[in-house]
């Protein structure tokens, strides 16, 4: 039994390296055995094994403690998936430019499978960027602003980048099927400058977007 939660502790230790690095090693592996003697694995592939891990933290007095680090979590996890996640040709611009010009705002962006969008009330992107192996010196972080974090996939390559809340509004909007139009209608509301031309060719660039839109 220990060398099953070890190895499993293990597991959870590499797909959370930073939610591991702000609690310590020694307290993550008692988390971490806690979490394993209460969610043993339910399919047998240990890629999938955390899922829940997120939801655990919150659960813990550790997540009273540092309100920031389910979503740490949910970040760290949201990598692991994009990174196993099934492939497709990524929208770009070329393709959306054949479309007729009319029927362009209609259009439904749909999601790169490997997409995930983490919405926090926390800095979640720049914690995640200064608990990174090769910074030494982690600066002290204010925790009274949000961030979103956007990940996704271009080959085998993870991309994990900040998205301003108008640009998170417009791929939410995207993500549940809303038309183009629709979309951007939610962004310029939270944000009049919001640039949606500069937006879409990053999200081109970035592969948020699969091929295949409605």
């Amino acid at each position: 039994r220990n060398t099953v939660q070890g190895s499993l502790s293990e597991v959870l230790a590499e797909a959370f390296p930073v939610t591991r690095r702000v609690v310590g090693g020694p307290f993550f592996i008692g988390l971490a055995t806690q979490f394993s003697t209460v969610a043993p694995p339910r399919v047998p592939h240990l890629s999938a094994y955390g899922a829940d891990f997120a939801a655990f933290i919150a659960r813990q007095d550790v997540g009273h403690r540092l309100p920031y680090l389910t979503d740490v979590a949910r970040l760290e996890w949201a990598r692991a998936e994009a990174y196993f996640a099934a492939d497709a040709q990524p929208l770009d611009a070329k393709r959306l430019a054949a479309q007729p010009p009319a029927d362009i705002d209609k259009m439904i962006l749909r999601p790169h499978p490997a997409t995930r969008l983490i919405v926090s009330a926390f800095p979640i992107y720049r914690i995640w960027e200064v608990n990174q192996p090769e910074v030494a010196d982690i600066p002290r972080i204010k925790m009274n602003w949000g961030q979103s974090a956007l990940v996704s996939r271009t080959g085998y390559r993870l991309v994990t980048r900040v998205v301003e809340p108008a640009d998170a509004a417009f791929v939410s909007a995207s993500f549940v099927g809303k038309p183009l139009a629709d979309a951007a209608d939610l962004a310029f509301q939270i944000d009049a400058a919001f640039d949606l031309q500069r937006a879409l060719q990053d999200h081109f660039i970035n592969g948020t977007f699969r091929d295949d839109i409605g």
